[in-house]
């Protein structure tokens, strides 16, 4: 009889998100700690965190998104792992760009 096996769910991780521009003016702090397995569930979090700031929420559904300084670009954020002590930058979109 063979062994039946299910994904592993990823490990949550410790890193910090770094708020830039109007994510950082909305946010009202440049940086903070979370503790997720990806992208998606890391932005869930700072969303929950930040639920008193509508304006926030809303802009970081129209952010990019660097990951240990690697671009995520137009990837599932469900599909991004984070890494132990790494960093997501968020980068609101900005004129001229």
């Amino acid at each position: 009889m063979g062994a039946t096996t299910e994904p592993a769910e990823a490990a949550r991780v410790s890193g910090t998100i770094r708020y830039w521009a109007a994510a950082k003016s909305e946010a009202g702090l440049a940086e903070e700690p979370y503790e997720a397995a990806t992208l998606a569930e890391a932005l869930a979090g700072a969303k929950e965190r930040h639920a008193d700031r509508p304006k926030l929420v809303r802009l970081l559904g129209h952010c990019s998104y660097l990951v240990d300084g690697s671009p995520v670009g137009g990837r599932d954020h469900a599909t991004v792992a984070l890494t132990e002590g790494g960093t997501v930058e968020v980068l609101p979109p900005f004129a001229g760009g």
